[in-house]
């Protein structure tokens, strides 16, 4: 599933394509994806204009000139591919945008497990699934070791598994908390709680730190993720753990294998020399 830098970089993609353009039309191609579609969503889109496109963990919001919020999730395979006026639409191409001026942008989803949303834009905040999201990990405001600290404290699931849950914090995923905990020296094993103090603020660090490289590199294709240019991300080719098993360890003067374990029915990769 796309993780944080993946949705931003398709984000960042899709701004100069639909900022300030008008939908002169939105066509669904089928009813639904990973749930139905609302109800008249193409005619409640149409002639709206784009006033700017969001992220929230790893959700798009896409803001119009109307009461409405576009909110859309990627699921596992779901893509968004921009083109010229009629651009040939592909089989799993399942909504269509076209904008002022000519342009169009196509979501495929060949496994249909994203979906897209209408939601009031003066009641964002309650949209249940970012509602009880956890603090954005790019935000220094909401996001630092004392506010991690905090949010683990009497967890007894283990820390890798704590950074999986959106509560604690919001959009990270299985190849960023594997990359940021190496990063930390922190074992995925060790209890959540007991990441404290300035434990908690090297882990907070080391999470900004490899979600702002991997959007640097337009994130991580491993299988579905493309940029809306057509371009794959390559921070995949930076991974100091994720999918490394029984290769060494990177930290001069360590040369261990790197190690696979299964967690919350997820792989973990680590170093157990250098993760404490």
């Amino acid at each position: 599933m796309p993780e944080l830098p993946e949705v931003e970089t398709v984000r960042r993609g899709l701004m100069p394509a639909m900022q300030g353009k008008r939908l002169d039309a939105v066509i669904p191609r089928r009813a639904d994806l990973r749930f139905p579609l609302p109800d008249g969503f193409g005619q409640r889109l149409t002639g709206r204009t784009v006033v700017d496109i969001r992220r929230r963990a790893k959700f798009l919001m896409i803001d119009l000139d109307g009461p409405d919020v576009l909110i859309a999730h990627l699921g596992m395979s779901g893509s968004f591919r921009l083109g010229a006026h009629a651009f040939p639409e592909e089989k799993h191409d399942h909504v269509i945008f076209k904008m002022s001026g000519g342009g169009e942008v196509h979501y495929n989803d060949p496994r249909r497990f994203g979906f897209m949303d209408l939601w009031a834009a003066a009641d964002l905040a309650s949209y249940p699934m970012l509602a009880k999201l956890g603090p954005e990990p790019l935000d220094d405001d909401a996001f630092n070791g004392k506010a991690l600290a905090a949010r683990l404290k009497g967890r007894k699931t283990p820390i890798k598994v704590a950074l999986l849950d959106q509560k604690v914090v919001a959009g990270v995923g299985n190849i960023y908390a594997c990359e940021a905990l190496y990063r930390a020296g922190i074992s995925p094993k060790r209890l959540a709680h007991t990441v404290q103090g300035g434990r908690a603020e090297k882990l907070a660090q080391a999470v900004k730190a490899v979600l702002k490289d991997a959007i640097a590199s337009g994130g991580s294709s491993l299988r579905d993720h493309i940029r809306p240019d057509g371009e794959l991300g390559y921070f995949q080719h930076s991974f100091d753990v994720y999918g490394r098993t029984g290769e060494p360890c990177r930290h001069d003067g360590c040369g261990g294998p790197v190690q696979q374990i299964p967690q919350a029915g997820r792989s973990t990769f680590y170093c157990p020399r250098c993760q404490r």
